[in-house]
């Protein structure tokens, strides 16, 4: 009787870590403004709620074909996720135009020393996008033509 009590626990722990790794999922998938935080938000709460709460229906059917059953469906599920996971990460950043944004921090060298020191104790942070860059490369030559 007390064995089933200690099972009885150690699946209902299971399933609350699972069910708040799910809904902290929920609302890092609403948080996140890019697609591929987004989805890194959703697969990391998917696998790991998935993970517990499996692990806790484990625990409640005790050692079974069930049990088996959810172990495979477990496998099979750490298996996929990653599979889709990088198909649609690769999707997303063929296709956004936004993603290949640089971010540049700017560091001044220490005169007598190799190493780099920030000004002011403060990095000065800017995002600079490789279309930018472009366009200010095209803008400097056209200045160019013009002055001449």
């Amino acid at each position: 009787m007390v064995w089933q009590w200690c099972r009885f626990g150690a699946a209902s722990i299971c399933f609350i870590i699972g069910i708040v790794f799910m809904v902290v999922a929920v609302f890092g998938v609403n948080r996140f403004q890019k697609a591929l935080n987004r989805m890194h938000a959703a697969a990391l709460g998917d696998t790991l709620g998935i993970l517990f709460v499996f692990l806790g229906l484990i625990l409640m059917r005790g050692i079974s074909l069930d049990s088996l059953k959810l172990f495979l469906v477990i496998l099979f599920f750490w298996m996929a996720s990653p599979v889709s996971g990088h198909m649609i990460s690769r999707l997303e950043a063929m296709t956004d135009e936004e993603l290949g944004e640089l971010f540049i921090i700017r560091k001044d060298l220490h005169p007598g020393k190799k190493e780099a020191v920030s000004k002011g104790c403060q990095l000065q942070e800017e995002t600079i996008t490789s279309k930018e860059q472009q366009f200010q490369k095209e803008d400097a030559a056209l200045e160019e033509k013009d002055s001449i």
